[in-house]
């Protein structure tokens, strides 16, 4: 498979994927879908949360760090993070990691069905469904 050089991810969407044992959105999910598209030749990747994920995440100060470091992207409080992730995606022609369709916003991004990459997180292995995936079925 050639991966896509470029992905988009939707950083609140992830870390809801696998909660923590006190039902909270795992910050540890962000660090592993990086290293699973990495590990799948993506060059550029862009993490998007929406600013009120602080205040939910089982580990605020690691979030803040990603931030800071610029691993991760937060979009402006009082904003629509889907928004700013699908305008990056678009500009970089990149696919979106996220289990979210984005029905709302299909009439500007058509290319939204083509270009999502759902994914699963079971203990802390991250399963994304691309066309390597889909091919072996």
């Amino acid at each position: 498979m050639t991966a896509r050089r470029a992905a988009v991810v939707d950083g609140a969407n992830v870390a809801y994927a696998e909660m923590s044992q006190g039902d909270q959105p795992k910050v540890s999910n962000l660090v592993a879908v990086r290293r699973a598209l990495e590990e799948r030749g993506y060059e550029t990747i862009v993490i998007v949360v929406d600013a009120s994920l602080r205040h939910r995440v089982d580990d605020p100060d690691q979030l803040e760090a990603l931030i800071d470091g610029g691993t991760v992207h937060q979009a402006p409080a009082g904003t629509d993070a889907d928004y700013f992730l699908l305008e990056t995606a678009d500009h970089l022609g990149a696919v979106v990691v996220s289990n979210d369709t984005y029905e709302d916003y299909r009439d500007d991004y058509a290319w939204i069905p083509e270009r999502r990459l759902p994914l699963m997180i079971i203990n802390g292995r991250v399963v994304l469904y691309d066309e390597e995936v889909a091919s072996d079925r």
